[in-house]
């Protein structure tokens, strides 16, 4: 045999044996691979088969089987690249820790991964392959599914196309996501390609920010940045319906008291106590704030014209009522009152900043006005209001600079004309507003705190010039200040005074401290605890104005006073009226019997100091005895009266 005629059937058998194990291998250890496998066998069983016996005359048959296993091959090795791809296609899809489908134009699922499937409550992609959108969202209709796609057909759209929304599942739960959708061309065809992002953690983040920029945490109420724009809102629905709105300032009187009492915890849970209250007297509609530290916010919208100020009255009323019972705080039973402060829109203020601030205006006059009290805003409380500022500015810096000094007002025995004691009274010449009158700036500095720096001046001032009075014919005298209800809560108070005694050699006997029954009122408890140290330390207290507060006698018998001032407003008719008169008469006998000393203010006739001479009367102050003077001035008045005769009844 020659060489060519054994070469075709020995390479045919060759490569049949070798296509045989190359099939086997790939049928036994590739699954994805097994139809290119299958294919090979066939071909090299057919080489092998050829080789043994095709002959010159089978050569077209063999040409023919060839070409077709040749085929098959090529099919097989393009399916397995296929499927390779796919799979891995598949795992990349099931990887993403996102929600992925793709739809065709119709709405119809195509690919999706096993997030999405989870995301929309289904056991896994089959679920979801196939079946058009609507079915899967109950919610979604095909309208709605074909309006999405229409999106990716308009030109000049952005991708990816970014909304976020809620879904509703099957089972009925709120799923927040946010969508991406995206073009995807394949064989000529457009589909949708979009990615799902749970943003549940997000919404709670978003949701809880947005609960701390807008609602206070202690009350569950509005807070002040989210009452500013709502009743901006207010105002604006109230302009353009043409009706009212009203804005009511609430302050608690006393809260500082609690706070300091029993500590930031039970004045929360007093804030929460108090906020409930207030709701429950207000309508629907009506929002509640609260605007910072002790101070709440009640915005009545939508008032029919020339009813608001009515409306308002009517709520302030209420909210004053439901005070006045106690709340239960830490076993025990606390009263806190409110003072209310109305502005109403349009005709106390055109937008939200004035409404309020005038509210707030309102509400301080109510506070001075005593407990419990309602204010509507009027111009006038504004020119106070910006006085107060005015003042409040040129308070700054007043000690420092030296603007302050004390005269001098004598207080004389009033059976022998005796200088026993002088009352120091504070005055402002200011380098800005000149000279400024106590019931100008006091209150202006009670409601800013500075009352406590101006007190300690005071009492040291006062003691200093005792003091160098000492050598003198003032030697010995008794000093008398007044006393305001923030000094008494300085826990430094009582030092103070200690200090100021002893830096200036002054006996505890020689100082007198004033207080107003407004001071009695305002806690009655830390009050008493602060003046019994100083009747320990041996300092008097006097209570001025004696008559003209709110429950004075029961003040007698809680703090132990020394003294008893009578108000000149009781003095100034004891001569031409007999109900004064017999008033009189009966303050100095309950005085006598309780053991206190009292003296008459405001004495300005021979004929009101006679008088009260006899009723037993112990001292006298007034312009009959003398205006109020500087020291030196003082110190020549002193001895005046010691170069005169001694007579009953010198004042007379």
């Amino acid at each position: 045999m020659e060489y060519p005629d054994l070469l075709a059937p020995g390479s045919a058998l060759i490569l049949g044996l070798m296509m045989l194990w190359c099939g086997q291998r790939l049928i036994n250890n590739k699954n994805r691979y097994r139809l290119l496998g299958i294919t090979l066998i066939l071909r090299g069983g057919f080489n092998v088969l050829t080789s043994v016996t095709l002959g010159p005359e089978l050569y077209l048959i063999w040409f023919i089987g060839t070409t077709i296993l040749k085929t098959l091959s090529m099919l097989g090795l393009i399916y397995a690249v296929q499927d390779e791809i796919q799979q891995r296609y598949a795992r990349t899809i099931d990887s993403l820790s996102n929600g992925f489908l793709i739809r065709d134009r119709r709405g119809y699922v195509m690919v999706a991964n096993e997030r999405c499937a989870r995301l929309l409550g289904f056991n896994g992609p089959a679920d979801l392959i196939g079946r058009h959108v609507s079915e899967l969202l109950p919610g979604l209709t095909r309208q709605m599914a074909d309006q999405y796609f229409s999106h990716f057909l308009t030109e000049g759209v952005q991708f990816p196309i970014v909304d976020t929304t809620i879904l509703t599942l099957h089972n009925g739960n709120k799923l927040p996501v946010e969508m991406l959708g995206s073009p995807y061309e394949e064989r000529g065809r457009l589909y949708c390609l979009v990615q799902l992002l749970d943003i549940s953690e997000r919404k709670k983040k978003d949701d809880q920010l947005y609960q701390a920029a807008r609602i206070d945490p202690v009350t569950g109420y509005f807070n002040r940045h989210a009452l500013s724009k709502r009743l901006e809102e207010e105002v604006a629905k109230a302009a353009s319906s043409v009706c009212e709105c009203a804005v009511l300032f609430i302050d608690l009187d006393k809260f500082k008291r609690v706070n300091d009492s029993f500590g930031h915890a039970a004045g929360d849970e007093l804030l929460r106590q108090c906020a409930r209250r207030l709701h429950g007297v207000l309508r629907p509609q009506d929002v509640l704030a609260r605007f910072g530290g002790d101070e709440f916010i009640v915005i009545l919208p939508g008032l029919p014209l020339g009813t608001s100020e009515q409306t308002a009255s009517d709520c302030a009323s209420g909210i004053i009522a439901t005070m006045a019972d106690s709340f239960s705080l830490s076993h025990h039973a606390i009263g806190v009152s409110a003072s209310v402060g109305i502005a109403c829109y349009p005709s106390h203020g055109s937008d939200s900043d004035t409404l309020i601030r005038n509210a707030d205006i309102a509400m301080y006059e109510a506070k001075k006005a005593g407990r419990g009290e309602m204010r509507f805003f009027n111009d006038a409380m504004n020119a106070a209001a910006k006085d107060a500022l005015v003042i409040d500015g040129a308070l700054r810096g007043a000690i420092e600079a030296g603007e302050f000094h004390l005269v001098y007002q004598a207080i004389t025995d009033a059976h022998t004309g005796k200088l026993t004691k002088v009352e120091a009274l504070l005055r402002w010449n200011s380098a800005l507003l000149g000279a400024v009158q106590p019931d100008r700036f006091i209150p202006v500095a009670e409601d800013s705190g500075m009352i406590v720096e101006l007190g300690t001046w005071v009492l040291n001032e006062a003691c200093r010039q005792v003091g160098q009075w000492k050598t003198g014919a003032l030697d010995g005298i008794t000093i008398s200040i007044n006393v305001s209800a923030w000094q008494l809560a300085d826990p430094r108070f009582v030092e103070l005074v200690r200090q100021a005694l002893a830096a200036n050699g002054l006996a505890p006997r020689q100082l007198e401290l004033e207080l107003t029954e407004r001071v009695l009122i305002d806690d009655g408890g830390q009050v008493q605890a602060v003046l019994a140290q100083l009747r320990a330390l041996g300092v008097s207290i006097s209570l001025d104005d004696f008559g003209t507060g709110y429950s004075s006698l029961s003040y007698l018998t809680q703090f132990h006073l020394n003294t008893l001032k009578i108000d000149r407003a009781f003095v100034m008719d004891i001569e031409h009226s007999e109900r004064s008169n017999n008033l009189v008469h009966a303050i100095i006998a309950m005085g006598h019997s309780l053991g206190l000393q009292l003296v008459a203010e405001g004495v300005e006739t021979a004929g009101q100091a006679s008088i009260l001479e006899k009723m037993g009367c112990h001292y006298l102050q007034g312009y009959h005895i003398s205006r109020p003077i500087p020291a030196e001035e003082l110190l020549v008045f002193a001895d005046g009266l010691l170069d005169r005769p001694h007579v009953d009844n010198f004042a007379i």
